[in-house]
This record gives structure tokens, sequence and C-alpha cells, in this order.
């Protein structure tokens, strides 16, 4: 007999009300805003403080995803679950998922099966508009900016340097250039622009990294536009648009309170993308779940090379906290895929030869596997690997990347939360309480007075083993100038494939002697870093042949239907 979809599941499921679920967790009343009977935005406590926060902080991550990703979210709610099945008090903190993603190849992002957030569609579809208020505050200080342009341009502004885009938070391919201002002279400066997604917003970062409201407002004031003539940076402040964006995100800064099936508290608190932006969710967040629960349970973007060098050398650097342990998420058809033997093509069926018993292609892949235990190991962190369990998986496959993982030192777990929820997870939810326990020092990449050149080489050699950086003639003036201008001291982040450790998506497994290709760098001071895009990395994605969106509707009693 065949599961029920991960809509139908969700969609019978019966909720409990969003107060009891923060009062299991001993968030009072006072502290709710609800929306609904079970959404609600999580207030300040009047008295919080860092000396408050009590529980253990665990991060999931995972090897090189295949398109169709591994479960990182499904694995953190499992192992949130499993918490509670093992009496141990849990909390998630997690990403909203973008629409672009919903509505193309990838689907929503609220776990699967057993081991899911919700209510499910909420999650999916707007939840409580933080994504919009991000949108339209980025999308305002844009129109400011060109207003300015349009009466007179008193900061003498060289419309060249620009590098302020517009946002929106669907995959559109045609919205990636464009030019601005046509028609008559009233209509504004005419200019070549472009979109970038939402989750790739500057906008969205500093919403995830900001430890007060206060915070807030000082990185919003901080944002780079452009440059003047002189080469002076032009800031949000120096636009006076600032106040305004606070204003759009008053709301937006609160985490949003749910629930999985099993009644665990999560909190779900922005959603910057993994390989372009942090990949992290909120600070905030993750301060409020770590009073109220013995284990929180955070998920980064992609593999540990994307999302959990960003947690160690970006979030952690401001949040002041350090991880106990780290959950790597690995699977038999990644590890397959990595052989080099299967390409895997989303909206398609796996091949079958894929999903026949084949231990020693399992074997094949185990390089990725390996280096990113190696990376985690790096930055300091205790790891524990999570099988993450399919129905066509092989117990004999099982057992070769236990036999692997084990002889690299690491803990071992096969979760099966799709199928069986908490349940399916005690064993993992008693590896990684075990793995909190060892003595732990987190390891940041590079030192803040690095050069930013030198800062993205030690993450290319020692995260991704790369032999170093090509940095395109473009993007070295780049870098020079942010050094210039007073941010050499900023941690760096590179927008790079997922699909890889290189910069190259067909590469798949571990390469060796290979350079890391930097063809242009960006500037994001009130986020507070320096990013740089490798390879054909795009910020505005398009959507596939055939997009979920044509597949998501509603029925004739409202009920939204064809999300997975």
């Amino acid at each position: 007999m065949s599961m029920p979809s991960d809509l139908e599941i969700a969609q019978q499921a019966q909720p409990r009300p969003i107060e009891e679920i923060a009062a299991t967790a001993g968030i009072e009343r006072d502290r709710l805003e609800p929306y609904g009977r079970h959404v609600a935005k999580l207030l300040p406590a009047a008295d919080a403080a860092p000396e408050r926060r009590r529980g253990r902080y665990v991060l999931v991550t995972a090897i090189t995803p295949t398109p169709l990703g591994e479960g990182k979210t499904v694995t953190s709610v499992s192992l949130a679950q499993g918490m509670a099945r093992t009496g141990r008090s849990a909390m998630l903190t997690l990403r909203q998922p973008s629409l672009g993603p919903t509505f193309g190849i990838k689907g929503g992002a609220a776990g699967g099966g057993y081991s899911q957030v919700i209510p499910m569609d909420k999650l999916n579809l707007h939840l409580t508009g933080d994504f919009h208020a991000v949108t339209a505050a980025h999308n305002m200080l844009a129109a400011l900016l060109d207003n300015h342009l349009h009466h007179g341009n008193a900061l003498d502004i060289d419309e060249r340097s620009i590098t302020w885009r517009r946002v929106l938070d669907i995959n559109d391919r045609s919205l990636r250039h464009v030019v601005i201002g046509l028609g008559e002279r009233q209509d504004g400066v005419t200019r070549q622009s472009g979109f970038d997604i939402t989750s790739a917003s500057e906008i969205m970062v500093i919403l995830s990294l900001a430890t007060d409201l206060a915070d807030l407002k000082a990185r919003l004031a901080r944002i780079v536009v452009a440059s003047t003539r002189d080469g002076a940076p032009v800031t949000a402040e120096d636009l006076k648009a600032d106040g305004a964006l606070a204003a759009l995100l008053a709301d937006a800064i609160h985490p949003n309170l749910m629930q999985t099936l099993e009644g665990v508290p999560a909190l779900i608190h922005t959603g910057p993308f993994g390989n372009i932006a942090t990949g992290n969710s909120s600070i905030l967040a993750d301060y409020a779940a770590l009073e109220h629960a013995d284990y929180v349970i955070t998920e980064a973007g992609f593999g540990a090379d994307m999302g959990a060098e960003r947690f160690v050398n970006v979030k952690c650097r401001v949040s002041g906290l350090t991880p106990d342990a780290a959950v790597l998420v690995v699977t038999v058809r990644a590890l397959k895929a990595h052989s080099g033997r299967y390409r895997i093509v989303p909206g398609k069926p796996l091949p079958e030869e894929l999903l026949a018993e084949n231990p020693e292609d399992v074997r094949a892949g185990a390089p990725n596997l390996l280096k990113h235990l190696e990376i985690l190991r790096g930055f300091g962190i205790s790891p524990v690997v999570a099988i993450n369990a399919f129905p066509t998986d092989h117990p004999s496959e099982h057992a070769v990347i236990r036999e692997i993982a084990e002889r690299a030192g690491a803990r071992v777990a096969v979760h099966e939360g799709v199928a069986r929820g908490g349940d399916g997870a005690t064993e993992l939810a008693d590896a990684v309480a075990e793995a909190c326990e060892q003595p732990h020092e987190l390891v940041p990449t590079y030192a803040p007075e690095d050069s930013l050149t030198d800062k993205l080489d030690a993450v290319a050699r020692k995260v991704y083993g790369a032999d170093g950086l090509e940095i395109a003639p473009a993007a070295a003036r780049q870098l020079a100038r942010c050094e210039e201008q007073g941010y050499g001291d900023l941690p760096v982040v590179i927008a790079k494939t997922h699909l890889s450790l290189t910069a190259d998506p067909s590469r798949k497994g571990a390469p060796t002697g290979w350079r890391l290709p930097v063809r242009e760098v960006r500037l994001a001071a009130g986020a507070g870093y320096v990013y740089a895009i490798c390879g054909t990395m795009r910020t505005m994605p398009g959507l596939s042949a055939s997009p979920a969106a044509e597949r998501i509707g509603l029925d004739a009693d409202g009920a939204v239907h064809g999300l997975f």
C-alpha cells in the first residue's frame, strides 16, 4: 500500500492551537501575535538575555545534493520529533520556503511524509507575509534611488556603479536583465538594471542576521547601493531610505511559531538562499529557541560547503553562538550520483539502474561524503551521519555508508522519518545527544584581518578542495574597491552551484586539481559581507519546462492541491 502524499498527510492532521504549542515550550501567551489558529508571530521577551540560553545547538547540513535535494528539512523535523520521543525537549529553527522553488522545480520545503511542519500549505504559500515585506522594502530602496537620479542626482551618483537591483519572489528568467525608465522624461532615468529573487536580497540576509531591532535599523542604514563619481559609497541612509525600510519590516523581524505533525514547536523565519546568499534562518529565532528547549535544531542550505560554511564564518560570527554538533544528511541516491555513473534530472523518474541494489556504486560516490566530514571537522564540529532512508534503498547499501562513515570516525544513524515520523528517528536523536557531549571549539576558516582575496582563497582551498582562485580582471578591481572603501575586514560569501564542490555542476564526487573562477564581486555592507559570484551562477532562477505552478490549485472547498 502506497503512502499518502505529503499534502494529504498534512491536510489530514489536526494541529493543536498555537497557544498550546507555545505553552509546551514555556512561552508566555502575551508574547504571541496570532495569525489564525495555528501560526503566531513570536514577540521578544521583555527580559531576554544571552545568559538565559540553555539549549544544545545542532546544525543540520548535507553532502553535495542532487537536484532533488537529500532531505535536510525532513531530517531536521525527524530529529526534533525523535528528540521528543526520547524524552528530550526540542525546537526547530528553519527558513521559510521561497515561492520561486515552490512553484518551480523543487516544490515545497515543509519536510515530508510524517516529518513535516504544519499547516504545510500556509508555510509554503505566503505564511505571514515576511517575504512580501522584504520584497517591498528592497524595491522601495530601488525606487528611492531612481527617484533621486530623476530629481537631479544631488549625491552625484555614478549611474554605472549602481548595484542595487529589484527583487521578486518568483522564478522569472526574463527579468534578469531589463532597461528601466523608458518612455517620456517624467518616466525616470533610462538605465540598465535587473531583478534577483527575493531570497537573494541583501535585506533578507539582514533580517536573518539582525540581533535586535536596533541592529536591524543600523544594518539597513549601511546598505551600499552605488558609488559617487569620486568613488565614495552611497548608502540607504544617504538616500534617507532607512526609516521606511525599517517600518516595512516591523512585523517581519519577529519569528513565526508553528508546529510539526507531532506537536514539536518550530520557529520559521527568513529565507536567504544557500547558493546565492547565506542560507540560514534567523539569529533571533535561534536565540528564542535556545531559551526554551534542551535541543535546538537548525538547518543550513545545501551541502556543508555552502550553508554550513556561511553558518560558521558569517552567522556564528554575528550571533556569538557555537554549535554542539552537526548532522550530515546522506542518501544512497546521492552517493550513486557522485559515482559519476548516473544522471538525475528534475521532473523525470530516477533511472531504473540507479534503484537496483549496487553497494559498489555507493562506495564509488563515498569521496563526497568523506570530504564533507572533513569540512565539518575543519570547523571543529562533531559530525553525525544521518542516512535518510528511501523505500528503494537496500540494506547492503546502508551498510556500506555506515562502514565508511564509522571508519572515518563519525557516528552514524539511519532514520525513517518520512515513513515513521519521530519513531523512525530515535536512533538519530540518541547519536546526536551523544555527539553534543563531545568537547568542541568552533574554528573559522579565516581571520577577520585577512585580505578579501585571502579569505576567498581560504574557503576555496580549505572547504572546497580547490588549488586556488582564478580571479577575472573586473572582479579583481571590485575586490580592490571594497578594500579601498574600508570593507576589507568583512567575511566573504561565495555564490556558486550547490550541485558540486566546484563551480561546475557537472563535476561530482570530490574533485581535485581545479581552481575556483571568480567572475564578479559585490558588496553587502548592511548584511556585513562581500560576496563573489563564481561560474555561471544566476541570482534569478528560471522555470522548468513543466513547473510545479502548472499543477497547483484550489479544489471546490478552497483547499490547496498540487503542493509536494
